[in-house]
This record gives C-alpha cells, structure tokens and sequence, in this order.
C-alpha cells in the first residue's frame, strides 16, 4: 500500500527524533582526530548541550561546534536532551570568535528540538543571545558549513546555522517549531502534528527544493542508526571538498557570497 505525503514525512519526523540515532558527539568522533573540546562561555557557566573544541578534519584545523543530545537517559538530562541555555551559544560564538581570529573553519553540526524556553533561560536572555549570534554569524571572517545531524528546531538551530553553505542528513528536519507545536497554533490540536509536519515543508527534500539548504547527506533506509559509517563517510570526504574550496576564496567574497545568499532565501520561497 503506497504511503501518503503525510505518513511519508511523518515517518521523517520520527526517524529524526530516534533515541538510537547518533549524536554530534558520535559524528565528531567520527570526522575529527585529536579533538579537543573547550568549555565555557567566560559569562555565566558552560553549557552541556553545546560540545565545542578543535580537531584535525582531513589534517586540517578545524572548530567544530554541536548540540548534543545525549545517548543514555543520564546523558540525556545533563545535556539536557540537546536544548541550549544562553550560555551555549555564548560559547558557541566564544569559539567562533576563536576561529576566526585564527583562520580555521568553522563546523556547526544541529540536532536540536529548540533552545530551552525555561525562566532560567528567559531570565539570562536567550533571545538575545540567538539574536547576536545570527547577527555575528553573517560577518563572521571564517568559512563556515552547518550540518544538520536529527532535528533542527526554531531559533535553537538559527542560532548555529547562519553559514556559507546548510547541508543536512536525508532524514533530518529543519522548522521554525515542532510540528505539535505548530498544529497547537495554526490547529488548535497538538494531535494533528503529522498534518502540520506535511505542512510545514520541514524534510531535507523541500528545503533543498527552496534553496534553503545546499546538500543532502544519503542515508541507508531506515534511518542513519542503521548505518552511520555509510553516511558518515560521506559527508567526511564532501567536507574536506568543500573547506578546500572555501578556502581558496577571499575573506571579501565568502562574506558577499554569504550575504547574497540570505537575502535570495525569501525570493527562492515565495
């Protein structure tokens, strides 16, 4: 029996969400040897959902920066199932700064639900903490690719994915809210999540149909805890490309690339 638009991108979802699929610290493992991870973000504290250092991509220095998930149910709640407080994308942009100021490029891997919406969070200003990363992000002096990994949720993952180029897994997901979120307002029923997620045009299909991403990482059928070292593998040999070409490129023209890039995105929709 042939699945409909709705099952098909449904099934999306929850292949995205699958408490067996890796995580960014899985993946970094993966790509970088001689990772050093950094901590902190000199302000308040260091957040666990956000895991950032440096490694050797191909043999070159690269910062590499995540939000991570966790595996197991303890790691899990310390990284507080990958939702950032303020403090991790202060880090975040702590380490891009660093980047910056060294000339290495920049890996963003996203798998997040959104950033923590809690009082806590609210309190030391997470808004604005998204909103000054998203801003540096477009100037940033340094070439950078984000990745999106599972789930790629609101201004959680905005606040890491202002890049030169998106890619993402096939089976990810990248939206301004949750799909119960978004039937919760536009329905007035959580229930209808897998309609809105139909709706709301969330698969790496669509988006690179918009031009809102500029790759998609194959992945074995089922999901990538089938076979992550299939994909990994993939995406290892297209970064190494893609920096080396990145690289080349002046500091002047990554920036206007980059600039052009966002500003098309809204005619690319329409």
């Amino acid at each position: 029996m042939t699945k409909t638009t709705v099952e098909k991108v449904w099934e999306t979802v929850q292949i995205a969400r699958n408490t067996k699929r890796p995580t960014a610290q899985v993946l970094i493992n993966y790509l970088f040897d001689d990772f050093v991870e950094l901590h902190g973000d000199r302000l308040y504290g260091d957040d666990a959902s956000f895991i950032g250092g440096i490694g050797f991509l191909g043999g070159m220095p690269t910062t590499v920066i995540g939000q991570e998930k966790g595996l197991s149910t303890n790691e899990k709640i310390k990284r507080n199932f990958g939702m950032g407080h303020p403090e991790g994308y202060h880090k975040a942009l702590r380490l891009m700064k660093q980047a910056e100021k060294f000339g290495r490029p920049i890996l963003f891997i996203i798998d997040t639900p959104g950033a923590y919406p809690g009082v806590g969070a609210e309190e030391r200003g997470q808004a604005m903490a998204i909103a000054v990363n998203l801003a540096e992000m477009i100037g940033l002096k340094a070439p950078m690719i984000s990745v999106v990994l599972g789930e790629g949720g609101s201004g959680g993952a905005l606040g890491i994915g202002v890049s030169d180029e998106i890619w993402m897994f096939e089976n990810a997901t990248y939206s301004i809210l949750s799909p119960e979120g978004f039937a919760s307002i536009l329905y007035k029923d959580a229930s209808l999540a897998n309609k809105a997620a139909a709706d709301m045009k969330l698969t790496s299909a669509d988006l690179y149909h918009y031009r809102i991403i500029e790759r998609i990482i194959p992945e074995v059928e089922g999901g990538l805890h089938n076979n992550p070292e299939y994909s990994f593998s993939i995406l290892k040999t297209e970064l190494i490309k893609k920096y080396a070409e990145l690289c080349q490129k002046s500091i002047a023209e990554l920036l206007r690339k980059r600039y052009q890039k966002y500003r098309a995105i809204g005619l690319y929709a329409e």
